[in-house]
């Protein structure tokens, strides 16, 4: 299988696309480290990436929002000693509540959105780059959201955070091409039958979307040996042409 002996952390693996991602990388071989707060979430994809007879994965119980540099810091040190390197990470983590005006945008709501969808990925990249540092070829994906791309109105904290978290990626990409061992992307999932679409568009008839699973082969391209040297690049899944 093509990621046999990759070792892969996702976020947000409780559910939405982090669930199918999962499912999807260690069908295809990969050694997934679940990550999420959701302890029953985790616990029912790991059951299911057993099922599929995949490599058994890991649960990591872990509050993006809420931990520290320090849990931070052990959560990157526990995967060195335990693999030695580090072949990918997956940020699918994601906080959404709603469309908002940003006049009546709560400061705890700001802060808390901001936290989960640009500064985790900020500060697992840091803690995480010397581990993938030490594979020969690593993927870093970012997941962002073509909705939000232009500044609409209303999209709140999480237009910001997700046109913003687009700027993190291309930096760290060109931050780290000249070493030419981890390539930085980013994906844009589009309109999808996803938890987060229903909770963004509730009235929206699903049946007319891609579902979850349409994103299988994105994923095997980004984390595959097919995108080794594609770096800085912004990945529409519904242009998406391996």
């Amino acid at each position: 299988m093509p990621l046999t002996n990759h070792v892969i952390l996702i976020t947000g693996a409780g559910g939405g696309l982090g669930s199918t991602a999962a499912l999807a990388l260690a069908r295809q071989g990969a050694t997934i480290i679940l990550l999420d707060k959701n302890i029953p979430k985790l616990e029912a994809v790991y059951d299911a990436i057993k099922a599929s007879h995949a490599p058994e994965p890991i649960l990591y119980p872990f509050d993006l929002a809420g931990a520290n540099e320090t849990e931070y810091q052990e959560l990157a040190n526990n995967i060195e000693e335990k693999y030695g390197s580090l072949q990918g990470v997956l940020h699918s983590a994601v906080e959404f509540s709603g469309f908002t005006p940003l006049a009546t945008l709560g400061t705890k709501d700001w802060g808390h959105t901001l936290n989960v969808n640009l500064n985790a990925p900020f500060l697992l990249n840091r803690v995480l780059l010397p581990v993938l540092q030490k594979s020969e070829h690593a993927a870093i994906v970012f997941t962002s959201d073509s909705s939000v791309r232009s500044a609409v109105a209303y999209s709140g904290a999480y237009g910001v955070s997700k046109i913003a978290l687009e700027g993190l990626a291309k930096i760290l990409a060109e931050e780290l091409e000249s070493f030419n061992k981890i390539r930085v992307n980013t994906l844009i999932p589009g309109p999808i039958d996803s938890p987060l679409r229903k909770r963004a568009y509730p009235a929206e008839d699903k049946g007319k979307l891609p579902k979850m699973e349409a994103l299988d082969a994105v994923y095997l391209y980004l984390f595959g040996k097919q995108s080794v040297g594609v770096t800085g690049q912004m990945v529409d899944a519904r242009t998406f042409n391996m």
